[in-house]
C-alpha cells in the first residue's frame, strides 16, 4: 500500500534533484558566479561615426605593488612561458582572467595599418620602452595561456608612457581626443599609460550604413529617403543612386514629397549629373515653397559658392516674398555687401537689428552693422 512520503525523504529527493541539476550545469560549461573576487569585470564603449568600438576585460589592482608590475611575472616583458599547461611563449594578456577582447563593427585602421570589422583577443607585447599591440581571432580564451600566433591578424607597434605621477589602482581602458574620423584607446596602469589610434573611414562606411538601411523599410519612408540623398549631395559620393532615392521620396505613390528640402536636394542632383537647366527649373518650384528661413539659408549656401549674384537675387526675392520679415533684411545686408554696395547694406543690417528674436542674433548684428559703419564689407 502506498504511503505518503515523510518530511526527511522529501528533503532527500530535493537535494537529488539539486546535486543532478548542477552536475548538468557543469556538463554544459556554465559556473556559479560569485561577486567580490580581486578583479573586476568592465567594459566600455565609444562610437566613432558609424562604427562601435567595445572593449572588455577583467581590471586588476596594483594593491600596493606599485614599481613592481611592468616586466615582472604580473606583466612579464616580451613573450613569457607562463605555465599551468601553457608551454608556449605568451604575451600579456592586456588585463586580468578572461582574455582582453575588442571589437570593431567596421574596417578601422590601428596606428595607420588596417584592421577588418571584427572581434579580437587583444594582448600586448610588453618591452621596456615600446610595445606590440596584437589583435588575434581567439576572443574567448582565459588569459594568454593558451596564445596562438597564428591566428593572429594585426601586430602594431606603440610606445608607452611611464612614471607618471598619478597612480592609477585599477586597470582601466579610456577614449581620448575623439575626432570626427578618429579616437586614441589608452590603457591606464600603475604609472603606465599604453595608447593607440584608431582610424575610420567616416564617409565610406557611413555609406555602407545608408545603403543598408536604404535596402530594409526605410527605402519606403520618405523623410529617410529624403535624408540619404540629401547627406550624399553633401558628401558628393553615391549622386546617381541618391537621385533615385529623391525620385522615390517626391514620387506621388509614396506621398509625392514636394517641400522646399526635398526639391532643391533633387536640383543639387540634377546639377551633380550636368542637368543645369532642369535643375534651375526645380530649384524655381522650389523657391516658390520655401519659407524666408528657407530662403535665406539657400542665398548663404551661394555666397559660400562665391555665387554673389545669384545669392542677390534670392535675397531680394526672399525680401520681398515675405514682406521684410525677419530675416530678409539680414539676407539684403549680406547680398548687398558681396556685391559692393555697402551702404544699402548698412540700411538692411540696421533693419534687422531691430528685428533681431535672440541676444545671439543681436550680438552678430551689433558687429556686423560696426563693420560695415568703418566702411568694410562683411
Amino acid at each position: 500500500m502506498w504511503k505518503p512520503l515523510t518530511s526527511q525523504a522529501t528533503r532527500y529527493i530535493f537535494l537529488l534533484s539539486l546535486l543532478s541539476a548542477l552536475s548538468a550545469g557543469e556538463a554544459s560549461g556554465q559556473a556559479l558566479y560569485i561577486p567580490g573576487g580581486l578583479n573586476i569585470k568592465s567594459s566600455i564603449g565609444r562610437r566613432l561615426a558609424v562604427t562601435d568600438i567595445d572593449i572588455h576585460w577583467n581590471a586588476p589592482a596594483v594593491r600596493g605593488r606599485d614599481g613592481k608590475i611592468w616586466g615582472t611575472d604580473i606583466a612579464p616583458y616580451g613573450f613569457t612561458v607562463l605555465g599551468f599547461g601553457s608551454n608556449i611563449p605568451s604575451p600579456w594578456r592586456a588585463g586580468s582572467d578572461e582574455s582582453t577582447n575588442i571589437s570593431f563593427s567596421t574596417d578601422v585602421t590601428i596606428n595607420g595599418k588596417h584592421l577588418a570589422a571584427g572581434r579580437y583577443g587583444f594582448f600586448i607585447a610588453l618591452y621596456p620602452d615600446s610595445s606590440v599591440l596584437i589583435f588575434n581571432r581567439n576572443a574567448k580564451g582565459w588569459g594568454s595561456y593558451f596564445y596562438d600566433s597564428t591566428l593572429d591578424v594585426l601586430r602594431v607597434t606603440t610606445k608607452q608612457e611611464k612614471n607618471r605621477k598619478e597612480l592609477q589602482e585599477r586597470l582601466i581602458y579610456a577614449f581620448e581626443n575623439q575626432a570626427a574620423e578618429s579616437v586614441d584607446i589608452a590603457l591606464y596602469w600603475e604609472r603606465w599609460r599604453i595608447p593607440f589610434t584608431v582610424t575610420v573611414d567616416a564617409k565610406a562606411t557611413t555609406l555602407a550604413s545608408i545603403r543598408t538601411q536604404m535596402s530594409g523599410a526605410l527605402g519606403f519612408d520618405p523623410p529617410s529617403l529624403e535624408a540619404a540623398a540629401a547627406w550624399c549631395l553633401r558628401n558628393d559620393v553615391n549622386t546617381a543612386q541618391a537621385l533615385e532615392w529623391i525620385n522615390s521620396a517626391t514620387d506621388p505613390a509614396l506621398g509625392g514629397v514636394q517641400s522646399f528640402r526635398a526639391l532643391s536636394v533633387k536640383s543639387g542632383l540634377l546639377a551633380k549629373q550636368g542637368k543645369k537647366q532642369e535643375a534651375d527649373q526645380l530649384m524655381a518650384k522650389a523657391l516658390e515653397n520655401a519659407t524666408a528661413v528657407e530662403m535665406h539659408g539657400y542665398g548663404r549656401q551661394l555666397l559660400a559658392q562665391n555665387k554673389p549674384k545669384e545669392a542677390m537675387a534670392v535675397f531680394e526675392q526672399n525680401f520681398k516674398k515675405h514682406k521684410g520679415a525677419w530675416p530678409t533684411h539680414v539676407g539684403m545686408m549680406r547680398g548687398y555687401s558681396a556685391n559692393g554696395e555697402l551702404k544699402k547694406a548698412l540700411e538692411h543690417g540696421k533693419l534687422a537689428l531691430a528685428q533681431a528674436p535672440d541676444e545671439g542674433n543681436k550680438r552678430a548684428l551689433e558687429q556686423a552693422v560696426k563693420t560695415l559703419s568703418e566702411g568694410k564689407p562683411l
